[in-house]
C-alpha cells in the first residue's frame, strides 16, 4: 500500500522539507535506509544514519537542521517517536481492517446482533446472543462463548479464548492464544486435606482501548467482575487473577502474575516476572521494578518499589525488620565514628 510524504504529514501532524510528492511503500530502521521506507530519528546518536538514507522519508524534530545534503524529505514534528508510533498504529489498523468477510467454515449462535464490515476467520466460533460491533475482526479458531459483548474496532487474533459474559469495549486487541473469563483459582480446603473447587459465576470486564498479549490470562470473578480500565496495555504470560481490578492506563510486563482480589491504580507501570499478593491496593502512578514481590498495600501515589529475596520465612521476618532499619543504623555508625576520632589517644588504646 501506499503512502506520499504528503499524506503521511497529514496523517501525523508534520511540516515538510524535501518533496512531498514521494512514495513510501513500507516502515523501516533509520539505520537500514532502505528506497520507499519511511522512518524517524529521535536520538542524536544515529544521526549519522541520515546522511546515508535513501529512504523517501525521515521524521525529524522540528530543530533538526542537517549538517550536509541529504536524500530523504523531512517530516518535521515535536515528538518524532510518539509521531512515529501514530504511523505504526494507522499502519496496523488499515492492514488489519483490509480482512474482511466470512471464511469458511465458522460457525455463530442464535439471538445475537453483528455491526457491519466484520471478519470472521475460519473455524472461529461465536456462541448464541453475542453482540459485536462494526469493524471488528475475529481471526481463524477464535471462540467466543454466550452472551460475550464485543465494542467496535476490536481484533482478536488466532485462537484466543473469551469465556461466556465477557464484556469488551471499542477498539482493543486481544493477541493469540490469550485467555479470557477461565475460572479464578479458587479452591477451599477440606478436613481431610483435600480441596473443594468453589465455583467462579461473576465475568470479566475489559473496557475501551486495552490491549492483551499472546497467551496472556484474566480469571472470571467468583462473584461480581474481573475488571481491566481503559486504556491498560498487558504483555505476553501475564496471570491476572478473579476479581482483581487493573486501572486506567496501567501497563503489566510479561511473567508478571496479580493474585485475586487485588486493586492496581492508574498509570502504573507493573515490570516483568513481578509478583503481586492478593487483596491488596496499589496507588495511582506506583512502579513496580523487574522480578520484585509486592505483599502490602501501597497508600502513596508514585511509589517505586524494587527487590524481593525468598528465604526461610522466619529469619525473613527478622532481616525485613533490620532492612527496614538500615538507615537509621548506618547514621548511628557515622555518629559513632565522628565521637570516637575525636577521642583522645590514649582512651582509643
Amino acid at each position: 500500500m501506499e503512502f506520499s510524504v504528503n499524506q503521511i504529514a497529514g496523517m501525523i501532524g508534520g511540516t515538510i522539507e524535501g518533496d512531498g510528492e514521494r512514495l513510501v511503500d513500507n516502515l523501516g530502521k533509520i539505520e537500514e535506509g532502505k528506497a520507499r521506507t519511511i522512518s524517524f530519528l529521535s536520538n542524536d546518536k544515529y544521526e549519522n544514519f541520515i546522511y546515508k538514507s535513501e529512504a523517501a522519508a525521515i521524521i525529524v524534530k522540528n530543530n533538526f537542521t542537517p549538517k550536509s545534503t541529504i536524500k530523504p524529505a523531512l517530516i518535521k514534528v515535536e515528538d518524532p517517536y510518539s509521531a512515529f508510533t501514530k504511523l505504526l498504529e494507522e499502519y496496523n489498523k488499515i492492514m488489519s481492517y483490509a480482512k474482511s468477510g466470512i471464511e469458511s467454515p465458522a460457525f455463530i449462535g442464535e439471538g445475537g446482533t453483528i455491526g457491519e464490515n466484520i471478519y470472521r476467520g475460519a473455524f472461529s466460533y461465536i456462541g448464541h446472543n453475542v453482540k459485536i460491533g462494526s469493524n471488528v475482526k475475529i481471526y481463524p479458531q477464535a471462540h467466543i462463548g454466550d452472551n460475550v459483548v464485543i465494542g467496535d474496532g476490536t481484533i482478536v487474533f488466532q485462537g484466543v479464548k473469551i469465556y461466556a459474559d465477557t464484556k469488551i469495549g471499542s477498539n482493543c486487541n486481544f493477541q493469540a492464544g490469550a485467555v479470557i473469563g477461565s475460572d479464578g483459582f479458587g479452591f477451599a480446603p477440606q478436613a481431610d486435606g483435600t480441596y473443594k473447587t468453589i465455583p467462579q459465576l461473576g465475568n470479566v470486564i475489559i473496557e475501551d482501548n486495552v490491549s492483551i498479549g499472546a497467551n496472556t490470562t484474566i480469571d472470571c470473578a467468583t462473584l461480581g467482575s474481573t475488571i481491566i480500565r481503559k486504556g491498560a496495555k498487558i504483555d505476553n504470560l501475564v496471570q491476572i487473577a478473579h476479581n482483581v481490578e487493573i486501572g486506567e492506563n496501567t501497563v503489566i510486563a510479561s511473567q508478571s502474575g496479580i493474585s485475586g482480589s487485588t486493586k492496581i491504580g492508574k498509570n502504573c507501570v507493573i515490570a516483568g516476572q513481578v509478583g503481586i499478593v492478593g487483596h491488596i491496593e496499589i496507588a495511582d502512578k506506583t512502579t513496580v521494578s523487574a522480578k520484585s514481590g509486592v505483599s502490602k498495600t501501597v497508600k502513596n501515589p508514585g511509589t517505586i518499589l524494587s527487590g524481593m529475596v525468598g528465604f526461610e520465612h522466619k529469619q525473613y521476618l527478622k532481616a525485613s525488620t533490620l532492612f527496614k532499619r538500615l538507615p537509621e543504623l548506618h547514621q548511628q555508625v557515622q555518629q559513632l565514628e565522628k565521637i570516637v576520632l575525636n577521642l583522645p589517644t590514649e582512651k582509643k588504646n
